[in-house]
C-alpha cells in the first residue's frame, strides 16, 4: 500500500505539473503568394516561450499560459502579425505582409533555419525556397556549392556531383541522395547521378544537407553525409508555375509544374495532385586536355608520342619502351595512335524528368496534421557524360521510380518504393577506342611494324649520320655509350621526329604482318561503320563496347515517433523515442556486361535494418540528449552495428552548442562484390569469394628482365568487407548583436576497411623455359588494413542590413592526417582551404528617373578553391590548380503579372578551369529565364 501511495503522489504531481501547458501550432505563410515562410519567429506576446517555423512554414511549441493569450510571428522584411488563441487545440494561420517601410536596422533572428535544424544532432546545411530563387548558379544544384563543407565537382554539363567532407570521387557512393525520402541511386551503380535523374527546379521546396557520418540516422551508405531533398506539399503550393531558361551552348530549358487540392463537402481539402515537366537540352562541354597525363614517364617532347589525357588508346606499354635496346637507337618510348574523346561522345546533351503523384487526405478535418496516403511516379533520363573510372558516355539512359507511402506529419511514416534503370544506348569510348584500334592491328602486331620500320629504315639512316658514336669508343662501357647516343639523337631531334612519325604511319597501314585494316581515321565512313557497330554490341558477351543494364532495386521503410513519452516542467522536461526499419532488394541484371551475372547466375541481394533513437530534453528544454543506434544486415556480411549520441545546450534565445557522436558503415557496391568488366588492359573484377594466387606487378617486371621465375611473388586478396567510420564533432550557432548569425562546427574522424582495389597478375608458364603462355592482369576491389584519421572545421557568417541586403560568407578546412603508401586508400581529393563569399539583395526599389520599379534583386557568388591532387583511375589523376568562380545573376518580379525575369551567369568571368581530372574544362553559362508562377489562393 505504501509504493501504491508514492506512486499515486507522483502521479498528481506531473498532473499538477502538466496543468497550464498548452500546444500552440499552426502555420505562416506570404499574404500575397501564400508561400510558406521557413525560419519565421513564432512567440508567446510578452514572453520568450517560442519557436522557428520548419520547411513548411509549420510551428508547434508548448506554452505554459492561461487561455486566451495573444501569439506574436516575425520575420524579415515583413510586418509584425498577431492572433489570439482562445481554445485547446486551435490552429493557427498567420499571412503575414510585405514591411512598407525601409528598416536600416534589422533584428536577425536566425538563417531562415528552424529551432529542429538548429538542435539536430548533427551538421545540417541548408538552401531554402528562398535561396534557391536566389541562386547565382545556373540551377540549384549547382547553387549548393556556396554552401560551407560541400564540395562540389562537375564532370560534364549533366553530370554534377556533391561531396562533403574528404574521400570525394565522381562515383559519390560515400554519399546518400534521397528525394522526399526515397533513395535516388542508380540501382545498378548503387549511387545517384547528381540531379539527373532527380527533381525539377520548380517543385524544389528545399535542400538539407546533412554533413558527416549518419547512419545511425539515413542508413547504410549515408557514409560522409545526404542529400536530402523536399519537394513542394500540393495542399500548400496550389497553381501553376512554368518557366523558360535559355543561355549559352544552346542551352533550352523549359519546365512547368502544377498543383491544385480538392475540398470534399464540408470544405476540407481531402485531395491533391502535382505533375512536373522538365527539359533541358544544350551543348555539353568537352574533355579536350591533351596534356601528358600526370606523372608519366614521357613528355610532350618524346619523338614517339606520349600518354595524353583524352586521347584514349595511347597508353604506356612495356613492349613499346625500348630505352635500354643499343641495337635500336632513338627509338625509346613509343605509343600508339589512339583517339579523341571528342570523336567517340556524344556532347548533345538531353535530359527529360516527369513526376505525378497523388496526395489523399484521410481525416480532411485534421488539416496538415492528417494522416496522408500519397502515391507518386517519377522518370528521368537522356544523354549526358558520366566519368567513373574511365569517361562513359550515358546515351539515352531511362530511370523509372514509383512510390506509395502513409504518412502523419511527425508522427509516422511507411512507405514503398521501387527503382528500374535501363542503361539504352549507353558506352564506355575508352574501351572503345582500344576496339576501333583491334580492327587495324593487335598491340603486338602494331608494334612489331613500327619496330621493324625502324630496324629497315630508321637505323640506317641514324647510324649514317656522321658523328654517330662508335662502339669501339666505349669498350666496356655501355652506359656510356648510351648516354653518348643520347647526346647525339637530342643535336638531331627534328630527324628523330621525322622518323618516329614515319614508323608510326607505317604501323597504321595495313599492309604488314597479319594487319588487313589501316589505322581507321575518324570522320571517314569505315570508321563511323566500325564505330556504331562496336557501340551497339554489348560488352563482353557480343564483344562490343555497350552496357546493358536493366537492374531494379525495391525497398520498404518505416518509422513511428512517440511523442512527449514523458513530459514535465521539473528538471526532466521531456522524453521522444523512435524507432523504425527498412529493408532492401537488389535485382540486378547487366547480362555480363558489367556484373558476373551470367551462366544464369543469382547475384540478387538483400539488406535489411532496424533502428531506434531518443530525445530527453532538460532544464526548460534547454539541454537536450540525443541518442540513435542502428543494426544492419547485409545478405553477405556480418551485422553491423552504427550508434550515435549527442548533446545540445540551448543557453540563450537562438544560441545553441552541440557535441556530437556519430558512426556510419558502407556496403560494397553491387561493382565492389560482382563487377566483371573487361577494359582491355585488364579485368576488373569484384571480390565478394576472395582472389588467391596473383602475382605482384612489380615482380612479374622483374621476372621478365631477367628470366628468372623464382622472383614472382604471389600474394592472396581477402573477400570484400564493410567500410566504417566514427566520427566527433562540436557545432556552434548563434546570433550576435541582433544582426550577424554565426555558424562553426569542427570533426574527427577514424576510417576503418576503406574500399580501394589490388592490381595483380594470373599468369601460366610452359614446363620447359618458363616463357608466359598467357597472361592477364586484373583489378580486385579489396579493403585497406591501415586506419586513417581526417580532421576538419568551418565556419559561415551571415549579416543582414537595410532590409534588403545580405552578406554570407564561409570558410573550410579539411584535413588528411594520416600518410600512409597503402594504395588501397581512396584518395582524398578535397581542397585543403576553400571559401565562398557573396552579396544578395531582394524586394528592392530602383530609379530610373521619374521612373520607380519595385522588386528588383541580384545574388553574387564568389568561390575560391585551393588546388590539390586529384586520383581517380590510373588515366584520370593529376593535379587540380586553385580556381576561382564568380556566379551573379539580376533579377526583378513583376508581382501583377506573377512573372520572374532572371538573367545571370555561373563563372560570369569565363574562368576555364578543371573540377576533376580528366574531365572538361568548364567555362561560363550565361543564361535568361521567365518564370510565370501563379499561386492559387482559394
Amino acid at each position: 500500500m505504501e509504493r501504491i501511495g508514492i506512486l499515486f503522489a507522483l502521479f498528481l504531481i506531473s498532473i499538477i505539473q502538466l496543468v497550464g501547458q498548452v500546444e500552440v501550432s499552426g502555420i505562416v505563410v506570404d499574404k500575397i503568394t501564400k508561400e510558406p515562410l521557413i525560419g519565421a519567429n513564432v512567440v508567446v506576446a510578452g514572453t520568450t516561450n517560442g519557436t522557428v517555423t520548419d520547411w513548411d512554414g509549420s510551428f508547434s511549441f508548448a506554452a505554459e499560459v492561461d487561455l486566451p493569450f495573444t501569439v506574436e510571428s516575425s520575420y524579415l522584411g515583413y510586418e509584425l502579425s498577431t492572433l489570439q488563441m482562445t481554445e485547446v487545440g486551435e490552429k493557427l494561420t498567420f499571412e503575414l505582409s510585405e514591411a512598407s517601410v525601409i528598416v536600416e536596422g534589422v533584428e536577425v533572428k536566425g538563417q531562415r533555419i528552424s529551432d529542429k535544424q538548429k538542435a539536430a544532432p548533427l551538421t545540417v546545411e541548408s538552401l531554402d525556397i528562398i535561396g534557391i530563387k536566389q541562386t547565382a548558379s545556373a540551377n540549384f544544384y549547382d547553387g549548393l556549392g556556396a554552401l560551407k563543407d560541400v564540395d562540389l565537382t562537375t564532370a560534364s554539363l549533366g553530370f554534377t556531383i556533391i561531396n562533403t567532407r574528404g574521400f570525394n570521387s565522381t562515383s559519390p557512393v560515400r554519399s546518400l541522395q534521397i528525394i522526399d525520402g526515397v533513395d535516388n541511386q542508380s540501382p545498378g551503380l548503387n549511387f545517384s547521378l547528381g540531379n539527373f535523374l532527380g527533381a525539377s527546379e520548380l517543385d524544389i521546396n528545399k535542400v538539407d544537407l546533412i554533413v558527416g557520418a549518419s547512419s545511425a540516422f539515413y542508413g547504410p551508405n549515408a557514409f560522409n553525409g545526404v542529400i536530402s531533398m523536399t519537394t513542394k506539399d500540393p495542399f500548400i503550393n496550389r497553381g501553376l508555375s512554368a518557366k523558360v531558361k535559355v543561355g549559352e551552348r544552346n542551352m533550352l530549358n523549359p519546365s512547368f509544374r502544377f498543383a491544385d487540392a480538392i475540398r470534399n463537402k464540408n470544405g476540407d481539402y481531402s485531395f491533391a495532385y502535382k505533375i512536373n515537366f522538365f527539359y533541358l537540352k544544350a551543348n555539353d562541354w568537352e574533355a579536350d586536355n591533351y596534356e601528358p597525363v600526370f606523372d608519366t614517364d614521357t613528355g610532350k617532347n618524346n619523338p614517339g608520342r606520349f600518354d595524353a589525357v583524352n586521347i584514349y588508346g595511347d597508353e604506356y606499354q612495356s613492349n613499346y619502351d625500348l630505352r635500354k635496346s643499343l641495337s635500336n637507337p632513338g627509338l625509346g618510348i613509343f605509343h600508339r595512335t589512339g583517339y579523341k574523346e571528342t570523336d567517340l561522345v556524344d556532347y548533345n546533351t538531353e535530359n527529360l524528368k516527369a513526376n505525378a503523384s497523388l496526395h489523399f487526405r484521410l481525416r480532411p478535418e485534421m488539416d496538415f496534421e492528417s494522416p496522408e496516403l500519397v502515391v507518386a511516379s517519377n522518370y528521368g533520363g537522356g544523354t549526358t557524360v558520366y566519368q567513373g573510372d574511365n569517361r562513359f558516355s550515358l546515351k539515352n539512359i531511362r530511370f523509372f521510380q514509383h512510390k506509395v507511402e502513409l504518412k502523419k506529419r511527425d508522427k509516422y511514416f511507411l512507405r514503398a518504393f521501387v527503382t528500374h534503370e535501363d542503361s539504352g544506348d549507353s558506352y564506355d569510348p575508352y574501351f572503345t577506342a582500344l576496339k576501333l584500334q583491334e580492327r587495324a592491328a593487335e598491340n603486338g602486331e602494331w608494334g612489331s611494324a613500327y619496330i621493324n620500320y625502324w630496324n629497315i629504315t630508321a637505323n640506317p639512316q641514324i647510324k649514317g649520320l656522321e658523328g654517330f658514336p662508335k662502339t669501339s669508343s666505349f669498350p666496356g662501357d655501355p652506359d656510356g655509350y648510351r648516354a653518348a647516343i643520347n647526346q647525339f639523337l637530342s643535336n638531331n631531334s627534328t630527324l628523330l621526329n621525322q622518323l618516329h612519325a614515319s614508323a608510326e604511319e607505317s604501323a597504321n597501314k595495313g599492309v604488314t604482318f597479319n594487319q588487313t585494316n589501316d589505322f581507321l581515321l575518324p570522320g571517314t565512313d569505315p570508321f563511323n561503320l566500325a564505330f556504331n557497330d562496336i557501340i551497339s554490341r554489348v560488352a563482353n558477351s557480343e564483344g562490343g563496347t555497350k552496357f546493358f543494364d536493366k537492374s531494379a532495386l525495391g525497398h520498404v521503410h518505416g518509422e513511428y515517433k512517440f511523442n512527449d513519452v514523458y513530459q514535465s516542467a521539473g528538471v526532466l522536461n521531456g522524453i521522444d523515442l523512435l524507432v523504425g526499419g527498412s529493408g532492401r532488394y537488389y535485382i540486378p541484371n547487366s547480362q555480363g556486361s558489367i556484373l558476373s551475372d551470367t551462366m544464369g547466375r543469382n547475384i540478387n541481394t538483400y539488406e535489411y535494418g532496424i533502428y531506434g533513437g531518443s530525445t530527453v530534453s532538460f532544464m526548460e528544454s534547454k539541454l537536450k540528449f540525443n541518442f540513435s543506434a542502428r543494426l544492419d544486415k547485409h545478405q553477405n556480411f556480418n551485422y553491423l552495428f552504427s550508434p550515435a549520441g549527442s548533446l545540445v545546450y540551448n543557453p540563450g534565445r537562438n544560441t545553441y552548442l552541440r557535441l556530437s557522436y556519430s558512426a556510419a558503415v558502407r556496403n560494397p557496391t553491387l561493382t565492389d562484390q560482382y563487377l566483371y568488366y573487361n577494359v582491355g588492359r585488364a579485368i576488373l573484377l569484384g571480390n565478394i569469394g576472395g582472389v588467391e594466387d596473383l602475382i605482384r606487378v612489380e615482380s612479374f617486371g622483374d621476372y621478365l628482365n631477367a628470366q628468372d621465375i623464382t622472383l614472382l611473388e604471389y600474394f592472396d586478396v581477402d573477400p570484400i568487407q564493410p567500410e566504417k567510420v566514427r566520427t566527433i564533432e562540436s557545432g556552434f550557432r548563434t546570433t550576435l548583436f541582433n544582426k550577424v548569425y554565426v555558424d562553426a562546427t569542427y570533426y574527427y574522424s577514424r576510417y576503418r576497411d576503406f574500399i580501394g582495389y589490388q592490381i595483380g597478375i594470373d599468369a601460366t608458364f610452359d614446363n620447359f623455359i618458363n616463357n608466359p603462355t598467357s597472361v592477364q592482369a586484373y583489378r580486385v576491389s579489396s579493403n585497406a588494413t591501415d586506419v586513417v584519421t581526417t580532421q576538419g572545421f568551418s565556419i559561415g557568417l551571415s549579416y543582414y542590413f537595410a532590409k534588403y541586403f545580405l552578406v554570407t560568407g564561409n570558410y573550410s578546412w579539411n584535413k588528411l592526417n594520416t600518410q600512409t603508401d597503402d594504395p588501397i586508400i581512396p584518395a582524398f581529393n578535397t581542397p585543403e582551404h576553400k571559401y565562398n563569399l557573396s552579396l544578395s539583395g531582394r524586394d528592392m526599389m530602383m530609379n530610373l528617373g521619374s521612373l520607380k520599379m519595385k522588386n528588383f534583386g541580384f545574388n553574387f557568388q564568389y568561390k575560391w578553391i585551393e588546388g590539390f591532387i586529384y586520383e581517380g583511375s590510373p588515366q584520370f589523376t593529376g593535379f587540380i590548380p586553385t580556381y576561382a568562380l564568380l556566379d551573379g545573376q539580376v533579377n526583378w518580379n513583376w508581382k501583377a503579372r506573377n512573372l520572374t525575369f532572371k538573367l545571370g551567369a555561373s563563372n560570369l568571368l569565363n574562368t576555364m578551369n578543371f573540377q576533376t581530372y580528366g574531365g572538361p574544362r568548364i567555362g561560363r553559362m550565361a543564361y535568361f529565364s521567365v518564370l510565370y508562377d501563379w499561386n492559387k489562393k482559394t
